[in-house]
């Protein structure tokens, strides 16, 4: 017999539930110092029935990292219409400010990924996907060698450069954002690949 709708609907609910209390737990904790009893617990439900919803603490935890997979990938989509500069600066803008409003998750995130292979994992895909994005905005023709490595190696900067900003918090953003976009030219410049950007006309006289 086919389950009910309406018992089909209450299950979604309390998954759904249960997903937003666990990212509220998983951002505002590092990943080792929660535990199933702990987040049932917080939760104000069973151990048990935690249980049947989530197998285990890292499927929960996996399960709670598509949100913010999704919200990460909304805020950094390019724009097609802008140009290549363009799409990279907003893009970067719009990472900032998701680290900035989440502040200790992006610390705790970054804290356990030594821990966790999902974060890891999560991370890593995360850096691929944006160093291709920027290598074929900018190479539209194919990146050389030293332009790939460069911008590999430029993400990896950018992680610790939050890091320091979010614990310090003595620049502003836009200083941020400048910092790494001056950084990630200066790279490329450095691999001996220059990113053919299009040049800004220059301003009219009077």
């Amino acid at each position: 017999m086919a389950e009910p709708a309406y018992r089909r609907l209450e299950v979604d609910e309390r998954r759904r539930q249960l997903l937003e209390r666990g990212a509220e737990l998983f951002t505002s904790h590092r990943y080792d110092e929660l535990s199933m009893s702990r987040i049932a617990a917080e939760a104000g439900i069973s151990k048990s029935l935690l249980y049947h919803y989530f197998p285990s603490k890292r499927a929960f935890f996996e399960a709670t990292l598509g949100a913010w997979a999704d919200e990460l990938r909304e805020r950094t989509e390019p724009d097609p219409a802008l140009a290549p500069a363009e799409q990279l600066t907003a893009s970067l803008e719009g990472f900032l400010s998701l680290v900035e409003e989440n502040t200790v998750a992006y610390r705790n995130l970054m804290g356990s990924a030594a821990a966790v292979p999902e974060i890891r994992e999560l991370i890593e895909a995360v850096r691929s996907a944006t160093a291709a994005r920027i290598l074929d905005g900018i190479y539209p023709d194919g990146a050389p060698p030293k332009a790939r490595t460069a911008v590999r190696g430029w993400l990896w900067f950018m992680d610790g450069a939050c890091l320091d900003w979010v614990e310090h918090r003595d620049l502003s953003r836009e200083e941020l954002r400048d910092l790494l976009l001056g950084v990630l030219m200066g790279s490329l410049i450095a691999a001996g690949a220059p990113p053919q950007l299009p040049v800004d006309p220059a301003p009219k006289t009077t």
